[in-house]
């Protein structure tokens, strides 16, 4: 009687090798390569990211800089995209505001931007989606999936407000009241980041392979 090897699941997150069951890449697997799929994400997001200005933010802080929706959806890109995908959605949508698609806060548009007090911010997103994302690959395994999440968030957030405070820095603040200024969005933050967590978790559970891919 002969009995077969069993079959060694790997996973396999964003553009990296994929990772056998032991927890080691797996070298006799290429690289996966973005498809059809992964583009219409891509361009999704950034779609969801671009109509979330439709939502009139709230303009706050001796600048004036709004509170929009803007940072829910940087973190659900991390969150349900992941590294390479999340940033590219949201370095797609900055790309479409800069060469003059009326998408950033206030249906504002073009190169301009980056003179703002919000250019901080704006380039910020796309640190921060990096950074969530990179935790939410791991994050998505853990045993503590929802606090995981949240905190992988949590830290994009720092990324954007760190951007945000060199912004208004260069905007001629003192770095005191730059970080002053900044805090004032912080709360608004932390509660969009506990949506993204709900709405994220509501979606891996819908699409289990959505961040990390499983082949057997």
């Amino acid at each position: 009687m002969t009995s077969s090897a069993p079959k060694n699941e790997t996973l396999t997150t964003g553009n990296h090798p994929p990772i056998t069951s032991a927890g080691v890449p797996d070298a006799r697997s290429p690289r996966r390569r973005w498809g059809a799929m992964d583009l219409s994400l891509i361009a999704v997001f950034a779609a969801l990211m671009a109509a979330s200005v439709a939502v009139p933010g709230i303009n706050v802080g001796p600048l004036g800089v709004a509170i929009t929706l803007q940072t829910l959806v940087v973190a659900l890109c991390g969150l349900v995209l992941g590294f390479g995908r999340g940033t590219a959605a949201v370095g797609l949508y900055v790309l479409l505001g800069l060469i003059g698609l009326p998408i950033f806060s206030g249906f504002r548009a073009g190169p301009a931007v980056l003179a703002s007090p919000s250019a901080g911010y704006i380039v910020g997103f796309i640190f921060g989606a990096a950074v969530i994302g990179m935790l939410a690959t791991l994050a998505v395994r853990s045993r503590w999936r929802p606090a995981a999440l949240f905190a992988a968030a949590m830290a994009g957030t720092v990324v954007i407000h760190a951007f945000g405070i060199v912004g208004f820095v260069m905007k001629g603040m003192s770095w005191p009241a730059a970080m002053l200024a900044d805090v004032i969005y912080l709360p608004g933050d932390i509660i969009k980041n506990v949506l993204a967590v709900i709405i994220a978790l509501s979606l891996h559970r819908a699409f289990p392979d959505l961040l990390v891919r499983r082949q057997r």
